[in-house]
């Protein structure tokens, strides 16, 4: 397997699954082989690596890529073939260095203003979870009651048998650790069983404003409101649902869960897993909520959806702001490899 050695220096493309990723093989590498979902293109003389490197990653040559490809899409790169009959401008060196030279000035400017953004996104965090451990450390002299005095259900599901490969391009949702964010519901993701699979998980069937915990692995203790407009659903091993009784407000309990003090003692009773961190059933039925009247509830839920609209609103700018330059830095890239830089 000598010819699939890695090289310093030389590049290597991903050709199967995810396609057109690029990476330059550093020079201190320790020896290593390529697999068969993987592409590498060693530059002669006449070609700068890194040229190459942001010219692959850029919208002009994935073009060039995808017109020079067979099939309905790339969704894999048969073969070298393919790469070795794009033709591609190919400037002087000393030219190749000078647009390398002037994308790594432009992209560093770039790079700290994106960087600046999303310092913005991570202090509104930080200031949403300040104000949630404020308002839940005034509950501390409340009286505290237990998780299983305030559900009628705490439960979690399973994976169907044959795992990934039994899931079914649609039909009923499969809610799995992925979907669950702090910050709400994410179909990115999403997995789908058929009503026999289903009717094996009636037990853990998800109803509408069932509170979602993720119960083990690295993503433990994230926690939100199912999004009912993916009801009737499942969940698997990994999730637990929460269903509240009437007395309790869902979006109450959900801040409570996720507000940084009380995820920290979440997280200190999930680490006693000998091999991952998991919350277990019992350790949720006897878990500590404070016990305050519908009115309290009511009245902290329409304050902290308040904050956190602000605080959402003022992410989504930073966001906005962070892909516009994410989209100036392709259209820097094609400007290079066109000849206008």
């Amino acid at each position: 397997m000598k010819r699939f050695e890695l090289r310093p220096n030389s590049l290597i493309m991903s050709c199967s699954g995810t396609i057109g990723k690029v990476a330059i093989v550093p020079d201190n590498i320790k020896k290593g082989i390529i697999n068969q979902a993987l592409l590498m293109l060693t530059p002669n003389d006449k070609l700068n690596n890194i040229f190459l490197k942001s010219m692959m990653e850029s919208n002009f040559f994935q073009t060039l890529l995808s017109e020079n490809s067979t099939g309905a899409a790339i969704a894999n790169v048969a073969s070298v073939k393919v790469l070795k009959e794009i033709k591609i401008p190919l400037p002087p060196l000393q030219e190749q260095k000078r647009i390398v030279a002037k994308l790594d000035t432009l992209f560093e400017k770039i790079d700290k203003a994106i960087a600046l953004h999303q310092k913005n996104m991570d202090e509104a965090d930080v200031f949403m979870g300040s104000v949630l451990n404020d308002v839940f450390g005034e509950f501390k002299t409340t009286k505290n009651i237990s998780l299983k005095d305030i559900t009628t259900k705490i439960g979690s599901g399973s994976t169907p048998r044959g795992g990934q490969k039994a899931y079914k391009t649609e039909g009923i949702s499969l809610i799995r650790s992925m979907n669950v964010h702090d910050n709400g519901f994410r179909d990115k993701g999403l997995a789908f069983i058929d009503d026999e699979q289903a009717k094996k998980l009636d037990n853990v069937t998800v109803k509408e404003n069932d509170v979602l915990l993720n119960i083990t692995g690295a993503s433990v203790a994230r926690c939100c409101i199912v999004d009912k407009n993916y009801l009737s659903a499942r969940v698997n091993q990994h999730v637990s649902i929460l269903r509240l009784k009437d007395e309790i407000i869902p979006r109450f309990l959900h801040y409570y869960l996720v507000s940084p003090s009380i995820k920290a003692e979440l997280l200190q009773s999930s680490s006693g897993g000998a091999t991952r961190e998991a919350i277990t059933k019992a350790m949720l039925e006897e878990f500590q909520v404070p016990l305050v009247s519908f009115y309290q509830q009511q009245k902290t839920v329409t304050y902290l959806d308040e904050i956190s609209l602000h605080v959402n609103k003022l992410k989504q700018v930073q966001k906005e702001k962070m892909q516009s330059l994410v989209a100036l830095k392709a259209s820097i890239l094609d400007q290079a490899f066109r000849g206008k830089l």
